[in-house]
């Protein structure tokens, strides 16, 4: 397991544009886990650790679109319709088995490779094909209507993937798709990086799990819930440390437990430096930590740093600042870690329905739910609350409206950034 150096999170005083510090998380990070190669399905959610190169084109020959009739364009009469004689067939994974001829047409099925003309090429063999639809069989021959194009219904070699070509990028997280894909060229395993390894745990005397009583000032365990299954939709292997006392040396013992044999150590809450917090101390006396003062509301500050040489990230500990910092700031660096890229989630346009103000120089992000109006156009709603301990916020929302550094005044019925909690929890 690669480790990290204490100053890998250091960053300049003052607030820290959100985009300066992923730049810097780019420049500073990098997988910590092994690589691994593993059959396709099992490669689904994993990060690629190296460049895959199509070794053939897809598809590997001219093929048809239709089934139909494939003929020379040349043989066609411009001025009315066409009778060929049809001399042979050509089926999926079925040639023809020898050189079509000008002056007759082939019967031709759906991915039938295009036959060959003399020369013994695609290239100077039947050109196009007609849909069977628009054919009319005649006895051994078959007429044509006038009209088409040279080359309609015809598909080209390496009109999907090209030989020599990249077909899936390092540090790219592996969909369905672009497993179907590896095997299309004829790959059925491929390198990945082994899972990310990360321990969460919360403290404080006040916290209960759901499975225990909760007395009077004390409250249920919302964070390492959530944050566990966050995790978890990244690909990692989640370790649960529980719930850890109010006491340091409980706290430095439980982190340098799992520093040993994790590669992140998450916790939320507990590391601003009063008397009852002992996190950033347990952190700093076996490592380092930094707070990041980050531009961004909810969720300023967050607590980066190591154990041991494991990344440590401590996220605000109100439930709702949580998640979305989870998202907009932890994503990108556990990807990182995990060998992959910082990938920017996708934003759209949509309408918001409310006024709003805040500070220029800062990101901040508004809880919405998204309705369809009668024209089509989508109109965000903000949620109720703003409050940045709301877990319902999240829960009723679709996403996040982005509301950009140097806007101060939000009007009604302008068009604003969304972002979807699909799109930011893949």
């Amino acid at each position: 397991m690669a480790q990290l150096k204490d100053d890998c999170f250091a960053f300049g005083g003052g607030l820290v544009p959100l985009d300066d510090a992923l730049a810097a998380f780019s420049a500073r990070l990098g997988p910590v886990r092994d690589v691994e190669t593993v059959g396709l399905l099992a490669a689904r959610g994993r990060i690629a650790a190296e460049a895959v190169t199509a070794a053939r084109s897809v598809p590997p020959h001219d093929n048809s679109a239709v089934d139909g009739y494939a003929v020379y364009f040349a043989d066609l009469n411009p001025d009315g319709e066409t009778r060929l004689p049809v001399n042979g067939r050509v089926a999926a994974g079925h040639p023809l088995g020898r050189a079509a001829r000008r002056g007759e047409a082939v019967r031709i099925f759906t991915g039938a490779p295009m036959p060959i003309g003399p020369g013994g090429t695609q290239a100077d063999g039947p050109d196009t094909v007609f849909m069977e639809e628009d054919a009319i069989p005649d006895g051994d021959a078959v007429r044509l209507p006038q009209g088409l194009k040279k080359g309609s219904n015809r598909r080209a070699a390496g009109e999907d993937v090209k030989a020599g070509g990249i077909v899936i990028a390092k540090g790219h997280r592996l969909e369905p798709q672009d497993l179907g894909l590896a095997a299309s060229v004829g790959i059925d395993g491929l390198k990945v990086y082994e899972p990310l390894r990360a321990a969460v745990f919360s403290t404080g005397d006040e916290i209960r799990d759901p499975s225990d009583d909760a007395p009077e000032g004390c409250v249920f365990d919302a964070n390492r819930y959530t944050l566990m299954a966050l995790l978890a939709e990244q690909g990692c292997i989640v370790t649960d440390l529980g719930i850890l006392p109010d006491r340091r040396e409980a706290i430095e013992g439980a982190l340098l437990g799992a520093a040993g044999d994790h590669d992140v150590l998450i916790t939320s809450g507990g590391v601003s430096g009063g008397e009852e917090d002992h996190v950033k101390a347990a952190v700093q006396a076996n490592g380092a930590v930094d707070f990041w003062r980050l531009a961004i509301k909810p969720g300023r500050p967050i607590a980066l740093g190591t154990v041991k040489g494991t990344a440590f990230i401590g996220l605000p500990g109100n439930p709702a600042a949580a998640t979305v910092t989870f998202l907009m700031v932890a994503r990108p660096l556990i990807r990182l870690l995990a060998g992959g890229r910082v990938v920017t989630p996708a934003r759209f346009k949509v309408t918001a329905d409310f006024d709003y103000k805040k500070k220029s120089g800062r990101r901040e992000w508004v809880r919405a739910r998204l309705d369809r109006r009668e024209d089509g156009g989508l109109v965000a709603h903000k949620f109720r609350s703003s409050g940045a301990g709301i877990l319902s916020s999240i829960v009723e929302s679709d996403g996040l409206v982005e509301l950009p550094e140097p806007l101060e005044r939000l009007v009604a019925g302008s068009q604003v950034d969304f972002l979807p909690f699909t799109e930011m929890m893949r």
